[in-house]
C-alpha cells in the first residue's frame, strides 16, 4: 500500500521537468524578443541600409526564429510532461493534445525539422560561396528524411494500434 502510494504521487517529481522547461522556454522566447526589439530599434536609428546590411539583418532575424522555435520545442515539452504525468485533462487545440509518449516525440520531431530547414534558410543566405554548402545541405536533408520516416512510421504504428480489433470470420 506505501509502495503503491510511493509510485502514485512520485508521478509529480516531473514537475521539475515541466517548470524547468516552462522557465527556459520562456527566457528563450524573451530572448529573441529582445533581439527582435534591438534589431528593429537599430534599423529605425540608421535606416540608410544597404542591400549587405539588409541582406545581414534578414540572417540575424532568421537566427531568432532558430531562438523562438526552441523555445517553442522546449514549451511543448512542458505541456506534454504535464499532460502525461500531472493533469491529462489541460483545455489545449486538438494538435497540441499528447495521450502518450509517441505523440510527444511526434510533436517535437517536427518541430525539429522546421528548425532544421530554418537553420539551413540561414546558412545558405548567408553563404559567401565559401565552405561546402552542399555537404551541409545534404546532411541537413538526410537528417530531416531521417525524423520523416521515423513520423511515417510512428504514425503508421499509432494508427494500426488505436484501430478497433479485425473480426474473422461472420459476426455472431
Amino acid at each position: 500500500m506505501i509502495v503503491k502510494r510511493l509510485f502514485t504521487s512520485s508521478r509529480y517529481v516531473i514537475l521539475a521537468a515541466v517548470l524547468g522547461s516552462l522557465l527556459a522556454a520562456v527566457v528563450l522566447i524573451l530572448a529573441g524578443l529582445i533581439a527582435v526589439i534591438r534589431a528593429t530599434v537599430d534599423v529605425v536609428r540608421d535606416p540608410a541600409v544597404d542591400v549587405s546590411e539588409a541582406k545581414s539583418l534578414a540572417v540575424d532575424l532568421i537566427e531568432v526564429i532558430d531562438v523562438f522555435l526552441l523555445g517553442t520545442i522546449l514549451y511543448i515539452v512542458a505541456l506534454g510532461l504535464y499532460e502525461l504525468f500531472i493533469d491529462p485533462n489541460l483545455e489545449l487545440p486538438r494538435w497540441l493534445l499528447i495521450q502518450d509518449l509517441d505523440d510527444l516525440k511526434e510533436r517535437l520531431v517536427g518541430v525539429i525539422i522546421v528548425l532544421l530547414g530554418v537553420t539551413f534558410l540561414g546558412a545558405a543566405v548567408s553563404w559567401t560561396g565559401e565552405g561546402d554548402m552542399l555537404s551541409f545541405g545534404i546532411a541537413v536533408g538526410v537528417v530531416i528524411v531521417a525524423l520523416s520516416i521515423m513520423l511515417w512510421v510512428t504514425g503508421l504504428r499509432h494508427r494500426h494500434s488505436a484501430a478497433p480489433p479485425e473480426q474473422h470470420g461472420p459476426p455472431h
